[in-house]
């Protein structure tokens, strides 16, 4: 072989399939096991996605309908382990980071704060910069975050009702109780009473996927799990939910601090 040619070899072909499930495509990798084995082994990746390793002789009909059976569960499995991505790298709260609010970026301006000066007034948003007082020392940037936290949150309780209000009538409930939360693993939960508890996080992403965590929620208060019914109502308020779920399980690692 001269420096100039290719092999011609091919790797073998990857073996794929997919099924609708309510307004929920799942795509899925096969894996054929040499072995005399019967059964069929399905594992769940965030990364990698939905694998079936499977005999050589069953069907890809077949796999479809163990994929259709188990979808409540791997539909739950891939927003658990992916809902907000990859680790965050530690934020150090200094002069010129980025804050982000309804997905757009601004700078953080830290002024010196004295002790003796009075109670500082709390974040402000001017020209593209979030102005936060603070004083000197080693608490410095516990007080900063804390400060933003309480700005994010604030605006979070103006805003989030807002949503739920314009899109309450579309998804055909009352309009609910809202309450603003600090919840470290999920951007939203619909309680039994009727009660929705929004993550003040989600403030920090854009309109639209505030919007897909709003409706999410509403939809909640008239189908409780996530069975097929409650995909194909959601999917009837908002078309393009897939869509807006992938891109806040992209961009969820840069909001879960």
């Amino acid at each position: 072989m001269t420096a100039m040619e290719i092999s011609t070899i091919e790797p073998p072909a990857v073996e794929t399939s997919a099924i609708v499930w309510g307004g929920t495509r799942l795509s899925y990798t096969i894996r054929r096991s040499p072995m005399r084995k019967k059964t069929v082994a399905v594992t769940v990746d965030p990364a990698g996605g939905v694998l079936l390793v499977a005999p050589e002789h069953l069907a890809t009909d077949r796999l479809d309908g163990i994929v259709t059976r188990k979808a409540g569960w791997i539909v739950r499995r891939l927003r658990r382990t992916g809902s907000h991505g990859p680790p965050l790298a530690a934020r150090e709260f200094v002069s010129g980071e980025s804050v982000l609010y309804l997905g757009r970026h601004y700078r953080l301006k830290v002024h010196p704060h004295a002790t003796g000066d009075g109670a500082p007034s709390g974040a402000k948003l001017r020209g593209g910069w979030l102005h936060v007082p603070a004083p000197e020392g080693a608490r410095r940037a516990d007080e900063v975050r804390q400060a933003v936290i309480s700005w994010l949150r604030r605006h979070a309780t103006e805003r989030l009702p807002e949503r739920v209000a314009a899109w309450r009538a579309k998804a055909g409930v009352a309009m609910p109780r809202v309450v603003i939360a600090d919840q470290r693993k999920r951007w939203g939960s619909c309680g039994r009473t009727g009660t929705l508890r929004l993550n003040w996080r989600i403030v920090q992403a854009p309109m639209r996927l505030v919007d897909y965590v709003v409706v999410h929620e509403l939809v909640h208060l008239r189908h409780r799990g996530h069975d097929r019914d409650y995909w194909q109502a959601l999917g009837r308020v908002m078309p393009d939910y897939e869509r807006r779920r992938e891109e806040l399980r992209q961009c969820g690692a840069g909001l879960a601090w």
